[in-house]
C-alpha cells in the first residue's frame, strides 16, 4: 500500500505529494471542495495547513483524504 511521506500545498488548491514508493504526484483538491466537510478547504489558510499523519494527508479538524485516492488520482510530477 502506498504511504504518504511528504506533502506540499501548492497554489490553486493542489498538493505535491511524495509516497514511500518514490512516486511524486500532484493532486487537485478542487473537485472535492463542494463535497460536504471538504468545503472548509476553500479557505487558503486552512488548506495550507496540510500535514502528513496516519500515512496520508490531513488538515486540522479531522479532515483527510485516503492515500489510495491521492495515489490513484494524482498526476505524476516527474
Amino acid at each position: 500500500m502506498e504511504v504518504v511521506t511528504q506533502v506540499e500545498p501548492l497554489s490553486n488548491h493542489c498538493l505535491k505529494i511524495s509516497f514511500n514508493t518514490g512516486d511524486v504526484k500532484v493532486f487537485d483538491v478542487k473537485p472535492y471542495l463542494n463535497k460536504g466537510i471538504f468545503g472548509k478547504l476553500r479557505d487558503p489558510a486552512l488548506f495550507n495547513q496540510a500535514y502528513v499523519a496516519y500515512d496520508t494527508v490531513c488538515w486540522p479538524g479531522n479532515l483527510d483524504i485516503a492515500p489510495e485516492t491521492l495515489f490513484i488520482r494524482g498526476i505524476s510530477a516527474k
